[in-house]
């Protein structure tokens, strides 16, 4: 018995609701990614809009160095210098992660050093402060910047 089913064809173009339901992220993101420049649509005639299926991939991508931690202007620089007209392959991802590495590196040094120092004190409002190793007498990390100088590792001892 023949089938009477014609071969499905895959449209080239997906809608904002089908985008929303492949990736997992919701519609309001999407807005928001194409509002950043992180990925692209057209307009159909009715105003609606539309997405190459290398969308697919490429909010994959942003998911994943998002998650790691880098910055929503960082994803963009970094599909910027991709061909617009194809999904990121697994070389460009190897090419684009590499840039992060130190970054990512830097960061795990520093969650280590935070989990390993701040085991017996809650940050501020330490009721140990004769013994505290975060503590900064008379305020000479101000000197360094803003933000949590030796936590960062900038400096051991005051």
């Amino acid at each position: 018995m023949k089938s009477t089913r014609e071969p499905c064809e895959i449209s080239p173009v997906l809608s904002v609701g089908d985008v929303a339901r492949r990736s997992g992220v919701p519609v309001s993101s999407l807005h928001f990614y194409e509002s950043r420049g992180l990925i692209t649509s057209v307009r159909t005639a009715g105003n609606q809009r539309r997405y190459a299926r290398d969308v697919l991939r490429r909010i994959a991508f942003i998911r994943a160095a998002q998650q790691v931690g880098v910055a929503l202007e960082e994803i963009r620089a970094a599909l910027d210098s991709l061909p617009a007209n194809r999904a990121p392959s697994r070389a460009d991802w190897q090419r684009l992660s590499a840039r992060w590495r130190d970054d990512l590196d830097a960061r795990i040094a520093q969650l280590r050093q935070l989990r390993d120092t701040l085991d017996g004190c809650i940050g501020c409002g330490c009721l140990s402060l004769e013994t505290c190793r975060l503590r900064n007498r008379a305020d000479h990390l101000a000197a360094l910047g803003p933000g949590p100088q030796r936590l960062w590792g900038r400096l051991r001892a005051v």
